[in-house]
């Protein structure tokens, strides 16, 4: 799949760390430090504008590693960027932990994951088919 993109950043355009990668790393395009307190949001600006193919989005996750380690992880996880948006990227960032942290510039702080979707027609209707799981929610699945 082939995407457009504008990169107004200062910095080479996101590409995957390894062969089988699925995520391309998004980084901070900010040209001072960023402090981000305990529990404080903060949107970064990474400098990329896109045009996604119609039926596919962008999903933006949290670097695995930064949100382990330092507790910092993408506020609306996974923030999905539409094909009809064509601003330029931010990513939304929250610090869970008890510890300011430091985004500097260049700083991989998310990254990106393309996926196809599918749009929906609602059918209203008075019933639906039953199953065995019914209306069990939240942990009633595995309990006997």
């Amino acid at each position: 799949m082939e995407v457009k993109v504008i990169n107004k950043s200062r910095y080479d355009l996101p590409q995957y760390a390894t062969a089988h990668s699925a995520g391309l790393d998004l980084k901070a395009n900010v040209d001072v430090e960023v402090s981000v307190g305990p529990l404080e949001r903060v949107v970064i600006p990474t400098g990329l504008f896109l045009e996604i193919p119609v039926g596919f989005e962008a999903q933006v996750r949290p670097r695995s590693g930064l949100a382990i380690k330092s507790g910092i992880t993408v506020v609306n996880s996974p923030g999905t960027i539409d094909a009809d948006y064509r601003g330029e990227v931010k990513v939304g960032l929250v610090n869970l932990s008890s510890e300011t942290y430091v985004i500097k510039p260049g700083d991989r702080i998310a990254q990106m994951v393309f996926a196809k979707h599918e749009s929906i027609t609602w059918n209203s209707v008075e019933l639906l088919n039953e199953t065995d799981r019914g209306e069990g929610g939240f942990g009633s699945t595995g309990k006997k």
